[in-house]
């Protein structure tokens, strides 16, 4: 079998994840009701993730300000980091959803209008002159998904850009999933989107 890992060796493990999950082929909900929850980002594909043109890569630091915002205190995130690494008062208000992943979800109530700003960055591994262009599926007419910006022009290999994904609205289903694909007719990095609410 073709792994990401074999053909790119310095990649990080949070970044062959990534290829992963953005080249997956989406499927159906009519397969598990479940949905993202029950299959994830969908059916993976090891040749595609070879070459995924963007990558959503994270590091140490990203994961310590991560179990940060969970809550953690210095002692408990030191059994899991196995060094030196504290939480402050800066990284204890880290903001869960600002996690370098790649997929969105929010949790909501029926009746309450939610408002949610997910801060991605991600890498250009394909060409190096490309420009990537945000396409939105998300099937709902009481919320929206915007990408800002929703256009991502790059000029070498390597580079960094970043955007928002901000989600707003109310639900009108108990679950509604779409997805986020950033493609430069090349490559289609594509992320899951689900909003899920609790019905009262």
């Amino acid at each position: 079998m073709f792994l990401p890992q074999s053909f790119h060796p310095t990649w990080s493990p949070s970044a062959i994840k990534s290829s992963l999950i953005t080249t997956a082929s989406p499927m159906s909900s009519g397969m598990n009701s479940d949905a993202e929850f029950a299959y994830g980002s969908g059916h993976l594909n090891p040749i595609k993730a070879i070459n995924p043109g963007l990558i959503y890569d994270s590091n140490e630091v990203d994961y310590i300000n991560f179990l940060c915002g969970q809550g953690y205190d210095t002692r408990f995130l030191r059994q899991v980091t196995r060094d030196n690494a504290t939480c402050s008062a800066a990284t204890n208000g880290t903001v869960l959803s600002d996690l370098h992943y790649p997929s969105f979800a929010v949790f909501t109530s029926s009746s309450t209008t939610v408002r949610r700003v997910f801060n991605r960055t991600v890498t250009n591994v394909g060409s190096p002159m490309a420009t990537y262009r945000a396409r939105v599926s998300f099937r709902t007419r009481t919320a929206r998904v915007r990408v800002n910006p929703n256009v991502l022009s790059f000029t070498s290999v390597g580079q960094k850009l970043s955007f928002q994904v901000i989600i707003e609205g109310t639900m009108d289903a108990s679950m509604v999933s779409g997805s986020l694909v950033w493609d430069d007719g090349v490559h289609k990095a594509r992320s899951p989107i689900v909003v899920f609410a609790s019905i009262s």
